[in-house]
């Protein structure tokens, strides 16, 4: 398979084209140009591109402030980490118990289809509700 190029096309609103355009005329390049740089710059960082001003960008080179990495962390509390792993555990366990009750209805189902032509006659309770002519049944 060759590395063919596809074709990307959205809307934007008319100033928003116009600062495109005039990005490009300054940078002396096609505005297809800016997006291709753009998309081999996202997909180069995985993703993780963070768009900022020429004037902070000068400064974040000469290492000014300190800037934020991108993309933002949070620090998340240890009871929270031990939560998950706990509520990951239990969902495991699930699973596998979910996979021995259909083992077994499986089972059940084999043992079902085996067993019927032994089965002599099956009475039916909505049938014994039925009939009037005879006696009511007791249990126990």
């Amino acid at each position: 398979m060759g590395n063919k190029n596809k074709t990307i096309s959205f809307r934007v609103n008319e100033d928003a084209f116009e600062t495109l355009r005039e990005i490009a005329e300054e940078r002396d390049i096609s505005l297809s140009a800016v997006f291709r740089d753009y998309v081999d710059t996202l997909v180069a960082h995985d993703g993780q591109v963070e768009v900022v001003p020429e004037h902070e960008l000068d400064r974040l080179r000469e290492g000014g402030e300190t800037h934020e990495s991108f993309p933002p962390t949070v620090e998340v509390p240890k009871s929270f980490i031990r939560e998950h792993e706990r509520l990951e555990l239990e969902a495991e366990h699930l699973r596998e118990q979910l996979e021995e009750h259909k083992g077994y209805v499986n089972y059940l189902r084999e043992q079902l289809e085996n067993d019927t032509g032994e089965v002599e006659e099956v009475i039916q309770l909505e049938d014994l509700d039925a009939s009037g002519d005879e006696p009511p049944f007791k249990l126990g």
